[in-house]
């Protein structure tokens, strides 16, 4: 790898303009403490289409989005394509069973056509909800797909290819009409007709209609605590959202922003705050097909080889599968770093080792380091509510909140429980009541269930830190309180990227356990055996190298312990499959802590049992 010869004294950072941080801090006399910005919110758009109406009309020709075609071609649409082409969708919307009773459900992933419907929908008013193609493609029973379908009661689902979804939309939705791009039957919706439906004024006549408290979208939940929830994104929610993030990264607006993303659009970040930005902004979004796996991890490098970013988002994980191309490649390196300003991850906290090693990567190349940046989001927030700024920061450092968000932090034991409220908060679920009416506080601040503490608690502007989930805290039976996030997030963090998750075991006991979902590549790594590639799981995980490494990871955890509260004694590599169907991992490999713990009792009872079985170790500390 080339090296650029900057010394110690020389490193600086590649500077972009941010939000200046002025948060003001009140406490009243029950000790609750709010926070708010003192900068205020500029104004945004009422409706989300008048965005693409200002690009169609100012910058017609610049591309807002783009896909690889079945040549491997870059097909591309400009702002004012997709304004003519969003209008006779819209009319065909306008003449389908959709409504405002009967949403719009898309069973696919990212793409041209998924992206034209969406803008189509909000245009007229119609509710769309995308839905994870895991719950169609993953799932042998669809109990989520099922649940997710009954409530919404679509008038209309879209699928990019009916063969593919055959089987789930005969159990689910057989009476429902399809729109599909290929492959449909003679009773479905043809997506190419419908781009030929002629416009009428009922167009423009029911766009006025549209306001900022119509419903845009419904966003169900991961599912990490229980079924989906139908979260409800309006217009001024998402538009409110877009002018926070913009007026805190307001080189966003300068012109020029170019996105490869493949974060998924039925989860707030890729399909709210990254497709959002690049419309909101004038740029450009293109639809990277990868992941972060081995096998999707190839086609996104492929992309990057194309297209330059602006800004590049990704979850922590995304980030580690492609620190090993961006090294031993400088040419996609130096493509790579050619136009970047910002790195920002979220989802999950990042390692400090990826943490370093983008640093290291961005010194190499261009001399100067780039300001990793994170936050506070959430789908209920549409769904950005807090961002970390500052250079020379660290990682789960979550910053301060956006103008226009006020934030409550409730006393709650010796954690802070944080609530907000703001017009980027969603006005409750989709037909649960029930939910709505329990999400928010006397005062209308949204109920997290997150527990933040403060960096410095003399100075706001320092920003704060994740402290836990307060539901999944639990006291041994000594009654000691175990803050699991924290400590689930310390395990992860030092295990050097082999453990992708944990679950943390010990209510009512008298010592903490752990399993550990293991990486298998990076498991593959420490092993050094030419047939770990036919190895099976429960084998690999029995691995001398793997204990050897887990039981380096306990003891090194002991030391550092200060109690029982944080101390886990025993620990595991979970040697099997996680079932989305029994709800313990959802579509965006997220662990519910919940439904593991139910379904996996008999390897918790292993963890505490007298006799030490074969795979689970001890601390010697």
């Amino acid at each position: 790898m080339s090296k650029n010869t900057a010394s110690v004294e020389e490193i600086a950072y590649l500077e972009v303009p941010t939000l200046p941080i002025d948060i003001q801090k009140s406490v009243d006399n029950q000790g609750v403490i709010y926070l708010k910005s003192n900068i205020p919110l500029e104004p945004c758009p009422e409706t989300i289409t008048e965005r693409l109406g200002y690009w169609a009309k100012h910058t017609p020709d610049t591309v807002f989005l783009a896909q690889r075609g079945p040549l491997d071609e870059w097909i591309k649409l400009t702002y004012a394509q997709v304004w003519e082409k969003v209008q006779h969708l819209a009319q065909f919307l306008l003449e389908s069973d959709a409504s405002v009773e009967k949403p719009i459900a898309i069973l696919s992933g990212n793409g041209l056509e998924h992206g034209l419907l969406a803008l189509a929908a909000m245009h007229v008013g119609i509710p769309y909800a995308p839905i994870s193609p895991a719950y169609s493609l993953r799932s042998d029973k669809y109990e989520k797909l099922i649940h997710c379908i009954s409530l919404l009661t679509p008038g209309l689902v879209f699928v990019d290819d009916k063969s593919v979804f055959q089987k789930a939309l005969a159990v689910t939705a057989p009476n429902i009409p399809v729109l599909t791009v290929t492959n449909g039957s003679t009773s479905d919706y043809s997506f190419e007709d419908a781009l030929k439906t002629p416009v009428t004024e009922a167009v423009q006549n029911r766009n006025k209609q549209v306001g900022s408290k119509t419903i845009a979208k419904i966003l169900f939940t991961s599912g990490s605590t229980g079924l989906p929830k139908g979260v409800i994104n309006t217009h001024c929610n998402m538009t409110t959202n877009w002018q926070q993030i913009t007026q805190t990264f307001p080189f966003f607006k300068d012109g020029g922003l170019k996105l490869m993303d493949w974060l998924p659009w039925n989860h707030t970040f890729g399909g709210n705050h990254n497709f959002g930005l690049a419309l909101y902004n004038g740029g450009t979004l293109y639809i990277d097909e990868g992941n972060p796996t081995p096998d999707g991890i190839l086609k996104t490098v492929k992309n990057l080889k194309d297209l330059a970013p602006t800004v590049y988002f990704n979850v922590p994980k995304g980030f580690e599968e492609l620190i090993p191309f961006l090294k031993k490649d400088d040419e996609l390196r130096e493509l790579f770093f050619s136009r970047l300003k910002m790195f920002f991850y979220a989802g999950a906290s990042m390692s400090q080792h990826v943490w370093n090693g983008l640093e290291n990567l961005a010194l190499e190349t261009i001399g100067k380091k780039i300001l990793i940046a994170s936050g506070l989001g959430m789908t209920e927030a549409s769904p950005s509510a807090m961002f970390n700024t500052r250079y020379g920061s660290t990682s789960g450092v979550l910053g301060v909140p956006v103008p226009g968000l006020e934030v409550k932090l409730i006393p709650d034991g010796d954690k802070l429980e944080a609530r907000f409220k703001g017009n980027n908060l969603t006005p409750g679920y989709w037909k649960n009541p029930k939910a709505t009416s329990t999400a928010f506080d006397e005062e209308g601040f949204y109920k997290t269930g997150d527990a933040l503490k403060f960096i410095d608690e003399e100075d706001p502007n320092a920003g704060m830190v994740f402290d836990g989930r307060i539901a999944e805290d639990f006291k041994l039976s000594s009654g000691t309180w175990v803050s699991v996030g924290v400590l689930r997030a310390k395990l992860i963090a030092h295990a050097d990227g082999v453990v992708r998750d944990v679950v943390i075991t010990g209510h009512d006991r008298d010592y903490l356990g752990a399993i550990l979902i293991p990486d298998v590549n990076r498991c593959k790594e420490l092993i050094p055996n030419a047939k770990t590639n036919a190895m099976k799981l429960p084998e690999m995980m029995q691995c001398a190298e793997l204990k050897e490494f887990l039981q380096n990871l306990l003891d090194a955890m002991a030391k550092k312990a200060t109690g029982s509260s944080t101390k886990v004694k025993r620990a595991m590599f979970a040697d099997f499959e996680l079932s989305i169907d029994k709800g313990e991992i959802t579509d965006k490999g997220s662990i519910n802590q919940r439904s593991f713990l139910k379904h996996r009792n008999e390897i918790v009872e292993r963890i505490y049992d007298q006799t030490l079985y074969p795979g689970i170790l001890e601390t010697k500390h």
